[in-house]
């Protein structure tokens, strides 16, 4: 390690257009032509940002090269979010490879959109060597429109908080969560709600709802890297956690790099988003992973390459890979009197009436700004819009690691509607704490059959957690998840419209040719 760290600042590098983007150099004193590793940022370059990649890498003989992207903290140019980090930074690239101090190869590292900035540009650039990647993923878009949905919440707040920090308010960016919250509960119309939270529009803001339902428009083709993974040469690394909005979409960067032969590292924790908890170790990893491919010096790597914290058991395991070896995906079936089990029992469908303009709203789960950890949802179960089954007391520890889905057969009275899934553990004192969801936006593209019947398959959070003796598994079925998702009118009409609030009457049926069930991942 060496001791002295020397920094540059708001050094001016040109992008292909004539735009500056401002970049701050720390460079380790003593070393000659140190590998670098490149981080680039929407959140600043100087305070946080700096101390902790900055000085922290620099301190361990590496260049670090901090960047603000452009539109931001002096840069040059307009943000247009997650638009302009293909070419933007394959121009930083190659200004790097005219610099003195350039070794002929780098690493890059960081969180959420720093990590997007990664992937932008791994596969097309052959000196990165090795990327450290944290609660992110190679396209944002699927996490913007979760399971068809619109992501209310986490999508306002982003929007409202770059907003505030274009005026370097690191205050108001503060505000944020506090902001959203009070525009989402105002009743006002989706496209009017950045003007509540941010006091002005918010282009980002508005072009997620037009953009909402169109997923091969050339908007999101820009945006979208998730077809490159499969090329990137780059060794990788990934931290995540349990309660992450980007956890299912980090999971298939994984799969997509196992299946073109690759073994990147992941790490799973119980942490959120803006959780910092996983800040330090996301760094020791790194920098592990980075002496490891760029130093040569392996010795800090884990001898396996998934290490994953099992809630409920509260402890670190280390696996071969993801999903893990010896899991069986086990039918949990809804039965009548509102109970859970591995049978499928003959029975009448049961029924809730879904009103959006008293949407059933969300206790916990994931969220990009805020606390997102499990929080006590038996006041969410008491409401008459939500159906609850709960198995019986579990007689055995019972270890649930992997994806989770639920296969439900429904009747709706609107051809749309939204099926949401929880997973809960129901401790002995009653407490109800959720462990996994999944939202399903239903259009009429979801056919029914003769009776009326839509076979719906809902892909909910992936899970690592033990359910102790004693305690019970619940599955929870509602039509609302307000305001992580905004109510849905039952009209078909785009989300940013203004227009009639329908309800919608729900049948969920469990009979032997309509088995609904929860698949859950025995260990």
């Amino acid at each position: 390690m060496t001791s002295r760290v020397t920094v540059q600042r708001d050094v001016p590098v040109p992008m292909h257009d004539g735009v500056r983007l401002l970049t701050d150099l720390y460079s380790p004193v003593g070393v000659q032509r140190p590998p670098t590793i490149l981080i680039r940022s929407p959140y600043g370059r100087a305070g946080v940002v700096g101390w902790m990649y900055g000085r922290a890498f620099a301190r361990h003989g590496f260049q670090v090269v901090v960047q603000s992207c452009r539109g931001g903290f002096g840069s040059g140019g307009l943000l247009d979010p997650l638009g302009d980090e293909h070419e933007d930074g394959l121009a930083t690239v190659e200004w790097m490879r005219a610099q003195p101090w350039y070794s002929g190869s780098f690493g890059m590292h960081g969180p959420s959109y720093l990590g997007f900035t990664q992937w932008a540009i791994a596969a097309d650039t052959p000196d990165l060597k090795a990327m450290a990647t944290q609660v992110t993923a190679s396209c944002f878009r699927d996490a913007a429109y979760v399971g068809g949905a619109f992501a209310l919440e986490s999508s306002l707040v982003w929007t409202t908080m770059t907003a505030k920090l274009e005026g370097r308010s690191r205050a108001g960016a503060l505000l944020a969560p506090h902001r959203t919250r009070r525009a989402v509960l105002s009743g006002r119309p989706l496209k009017d709600l950045d003007r509540v939270s941010a006091g002005r529009p918010l282009p980002f803001f508005q072009e997620l709802l037009t953009h909402h339902g169109d997923p091969a428009s050339p908007y999101w083709k820009k945006r979208d890297f998730s077809d490159t993974v499969q090329r990137v040469a780059a060794e990788v690394t990934m931290t995540g956690g349990w309660y992450d909005v980007f956890l299912p979409w980090q999971l298939k960067d994984y799969a997509a790099m196992r299946a073109a032969g690759r073994q990147p590292y992941l790490t799973i924790g119980p942490w959120y988003h803006a959780d910092l908890r996983h800040g330090r170790p996301a760094n020791a990893d790194a920098l592990a992973w980075f002496r490891a491919h760029l130093l040569g010096d392996p010795s800090g790597l884990r001898a396996l390459p998934v290490r994953l914290y099992v809630t409920g058991a509260d402890e670190w395991r280390d696996y071969p890979d993801w999903p893990v070896p010896g899991v069986s995906q086990r039918r949990w079936h809804l039965q009548p009197g509102f109970n859970l089990g591995p049978s499928v029992v003959d029975s009448a469908p049961d029924a809730y009436r879904y009103d959006p303009r008293h949407p059933t709203p969300v206790l916990g789960g994931p969220v990009l700004i805020g606390n997102s950890e499990p929080r006590d949802n038996r006041r969410l179960e008491a409401r008459r819009d939500v159906l609850v089954y709960t198995s019986p007391v579990l007689t055995a520890d019972t270890d649930l690691i992997g994806p989770v889905s639920a296969d439900l057969y429904v009747r709706t009275s609107r051809d749309h509607t939204d099926l949401v899934v929880r997973v809960c553990d129901v401790h002995p004192d009653g407490t109800s704490m959720n462990v996994c969801e999944g939202v399903r936006r239903l259009t009429p593209a979801d056919v029914a059959d003769a009776d009326g019947v839509r076979r719906i398959l809902v892909d909910l959070w992936p899970i690592g957690h033990r359910f102790r003796r004693g305690h019970q598994i619940r599955v929870q079925v509602a039509s609302g998840a307000y305001p992580r998702i905004p109510r849905n009118p039952g009209t078909g009409e785009p989300i940013g419209t203004i227009g009639p609030m329908l309800p919608s009457d729900q049948e969920v049926f469990h009979d032997p040719a309509r088995p609904s069930a929860v698949l859950l991942p025995h260990v």
